[in-house]
């Protein structure tokens, strides 16, 4: 049967039905909250159901501009993530009052980033990433504060200019492939994959391109963050791991870049004193275990997506930002819980479906690239145990909202469920070394870090450093395609 045929009745109308509720929901503004639960879930079972597939289905659009679109259980898994978090962020929001129209730009950056999830392609994906970077605008400006505004702002001005230097490197491959697709990146001038792996890196917050992410991340609304960290950024990364599968020597550029976005997040999230910016500073060094192991990057990504999320969410309502004020302050056992869960998935722990997700991404590395990982491994160990060991105070806390219960319930549930992805990750090895990592981590936590104060410079957070960070790695990024 031709490929085409038999992929239009399943992609077409699933692609198509977020946008057509999106842009339709404002017309029954009382089933708004609804309405975006049904394109969640149909995510989330789409996405469950082609992580299991075993075969990849294509459906070329325009096949003489190699406009295609791929489904296989890489983009699954993202997929599934994507419905997950969404339909988290949506049960969290349910009682919050929000308006129509924040409902209507989740709806809208969630079938925008399932697009990105299925496009082979450079110039569809510029179309869904750049609807993706104006409905995360309006989502990071809903509260309509001047700190919102300047927040919003500063992030639509980086992605702006990263996906013009995106686009002048699709159409570069164009010009040098007479196509579009991915599979173009390996024949295209050195030119074009350095200004295209700019933009996506960019995006994706990746080293010193994506020091914009901590501020945007930290300073949205806690749904939005959520959101952010658990699913948007990854519309930057899937991409990259895609080309990489595809042309390995952009997987060794990717992989070194990978290695050190995991130190430099990890090292700035270690000494980090605010909880909101240091899962931020943790969201930019995980996005480097992706990289360094694209075969594992979808499952990586979906264990990261729900964890990340359920930490925003608790975070947002911590009766403070700050540890050393939360030390003080008590918070609900049940918040306690939820954040011990998704921080030890995040830390690796064996049960919890960080565990084999880590593991799995570890193995087929060279050992210098495993080394460097094992250490951002510890670092991360030693950042999340500064949620876990939160000191406990008897005085009663106020109970967190039923929405909050019920998010938290889908994505503890799902970080266990996911434990059960990856079973050839469970030797005695590779549970040993998960437990000695997160007990060292520990250890340096409450004996040096916790003792000790070390305030990093945030220079290149700077509006005015962003654009000169992302010439620097432009030449760098140069440089190493050249060599």
């Amino acid at each position: 049967m031709n490929p085409l045929l038999a992929d239009i009745p399943g992609v077409i109308p699933w692609i198509a039905l977020p946008f057509f509720i999106g842009f339709s929901i404002n017309l029954f503004p009382k089933l708004d909250r609804p309405l975006a639960v049904v394109v969640a879930l149909s995510s989330l079972v789409y996405g469950a159901v082609q992580l299991l597939r075993p075969l990849p289905q294509t459906l070329e659009l325009l096949g003489h501009f190699g406009v295609t679109l791929v489904i296989d259980s890489f983009s699954g898994a993202l997929i599934l993530t994507n419905g997950l978090v969404t339909l988290a962020v949506l049960l969290y929001c349910w009682q919050t009052g929000k308006s129509t129209f924040f409902y209507t730009q989740v709806v809208i950056i969630h079938g925008s980033v399932n697009a990105v999830f299925i496009c082979a392609d450079f110039i569809s994906l510029y179309v869904a990433l750049e609807v993706i970077g104006i409905a995360a605008f309006l989502l990071m400006t809903y509260p309509r504060s001047d700190r919102a505004l300047w927040v919003g702002l500063r992030y639509l001005f980086v992605s702006n200019t990263a996906m013009l230097f995106y686009l002048v490197g699709a159409l570069l491959v164009y010009q040098a492939n007479h196509s579009f697709a991915f599979a173009g990146l390996g024949a295209a001038p050195p030119e074009a994959i350095a200004l295209i792996i700019l933009g996506l890196l960019t995006k994706g917050g990746v080293f010193i391109s994506g020091l914009w992410l901590p501020l945007t991340h930290s300073e949205s609304e806690t749904p939005v963050s959520a959101l952010l960290s658990g699913v948007v950024i990854k519309a930057g990364i899937f991409p990259l791991v895609r080309c990489a599968l595809i042309v390995p020597e952009v997987g060794e550029i990717l992989a070194l870049l990978g290695m050190g976005t995991a130190l430099l997040g990890v090292g700035y999230a270690i000494w980090e004193t605010d909880t909101k910016r240091l899962l931020a500073l943790s969201t930019v060094s995980q996005v480097g275990f992706m990289l360094a192991a694209p075969p594992v990057a979808g499952f990586y990504a979906l264990t990261h997506g729900c964890s990340k999320a359920a930490l925003f969410l608790i975070a947002g309502n911590l009766p403070s930002r700050q540890f050393a004020q939360l030390a003080q302050l008590p918070i609900p056992n049940v918040l306690r819980g939820g954040m011990a869960i998704a921080a030890l998935s995040i830390a690796g722990l064996p049960g919890l479906g960080g565990f084999p997700a880590k593991a799995l991404a570890m193995k087929d590395l060279l050992p210098w690239q495993a080394t460097v990982l094992n250490i951002a491994a510890v670092g991360t160990a030693i950042a999340m145990a500064k949620f876990i060991l939160i000191p406990f105070q008897p005085t009663p806390a106020p109970q967190p909202s039923r929405g909050l219960l019920l998010a938290l319930v889908l994505l503890v549930g799902a970080i266990f469920a996911a434990n059960g992805l990856g079973p050839d990750a469970y030797t005695a090895a590779n549970g040993l070394k998960a437990l000695g990592i997160i007990a060292l981590g520990g250890l340096l936590y409450y004996f040096v870090v916790q003792r000790w104060s070390l305030n990093l410079p945030r220079v290149g957070e700077r509006l005015e450093h962003l654009i000169g960070m992302m010439t620097l790695m432009l030449t760098a990024l140069f440089w190493m395609v050249v060599t």
